[in-house]
């Protein structure tokens, strides 16, 4: 199977380590400018020199500020989710994770210009979910950290997957047209939400599109939809490569994962917190014993290879 033309092109200059390279400047710079810019409305309307009937939370405080730099954080993750997408899967999980774990580092950010500090605090709405948020993101960061532990293991000796390296080859082929199609869909998403919140914020009557009632699930909950879809051909294409069992288990698991970090921006509160927990615990358990398969494979195959 050649890759098409079309996307072969759009994919090397839209997902090259050069453009990677470039994107990586760009949204610095547009990071710290948009964190000044923020700043800056905070005190104008803090000041009176801009006046708004109904202020959102997140031009009443400066700490909030950092959510705007963060979001755009946020927008690079998922273009490095889609440019490690043909290099590995358990990288592309990986950053699936990342990116649901920054959106909580994010919204903690919004949490902290919405705390009230008082003996209330377990009766506090925003004090509960800042609680929720904060245990949330150190147990996330050290379950991400043990996927990519688990993930760097190899068992298998590369002279007994030779046999296997047509399969790969043309697996990678079609996870590129995968991940250049989904540049395409995912810039007409992102252009989509960003002008449906702009217009709902500016005149709520002139759209009767998608409601945004979270700010933090704007593009993310459209965003990991699109996701299961991918992971789904992911997994149906693989078998271009192999079938073996612990492997199809393995994806499968990782749709699932997907799945249930995609249902957790339908709830809040703590069952959205542990809807994500649960999703890469899940994912993590999966690939651990997908790694133990290896290990016994890898040790059968060497028993056999010295005989």
């Amino acid at each position: 199977m050649a890759l098409p033309t079309t996307f072969s092109q759009l994919y090397n200059k839209l997902l090259s380590a050069a453009t990677k390279k470039k994107g990586e400047r760009i949204i610095l710079i547009i990071a710290i400018v948009s964190f000044l810019v923020h700043l800056a409305l905070i005190f104008l309307v803090d000041f009176g020199f801009l006046k708004l009937d109904d202020p959102s939370n997140l031009l009443t405080n400066p700490i909030a500020a950092i959510y705007t730099p963060f979001s755009f954080i946020l927008v690079y993750e998922v273009y490095l989710l889609l440019y490690y997408l043909p290099k590995s899967i358990t990288t592309y999980i990986a950053k699936q994770y990342e990116i649901i774990s920054l959106i909580i580092i994010r919204r903690l950010f919004k949490d902290l210009s919405n705390l009230s500090l008082s003996y209330d605090w377990f009766d506090i709405k925003y004090d509960l979910q800042f609680t929720y948020d904060l245990l949330s993101s150190v147990v996330l960061f050290f379950l991400i950290f043990q996927f990519y532990r688990q993930s760097s293991k190899r068992y298998r000796l590369e002279s007994l997957e030779e046999q296997h390296q047509a399969g790969l080859a043309r697996f990678i082929r079609i996870k590129k047209v995968i991940a250049a199609a989904l540049v395409l869909v995912l810039m007409v998403l992102a252009a989509y939400t960003f002008t449906s919140w702009s217009i709902g914020e500016i005149q709520p009557s002139l759209l009767q599109g998608p409601s945004f009632e979270n700010i933090n699930n704007i593009f993310f909950e459209q965003f990991f939809t699109v996701l299961i879809i991918a992971d789904v051909l992911l997994l149906l294409f693989s078998f271009f490569y192999t079938d073996e069992f612990h492997k199809v288990m393995r994806n499968s698991g990782f749709i699932i994962s997907t799945i249930l970090l995609r249902l957790s921006f339908s709830v809040d509160g703590l069952l959205n917190n542990l809807l994500i927990l649960t999703a890469l615990l899940f994912g993590l358990l999966m690939l651990v014993v997908h790694n133990q398969f290896e290990k016994q494979l890898a040790r059968e195959e060497g028993k056999a290879a010295i005989s």
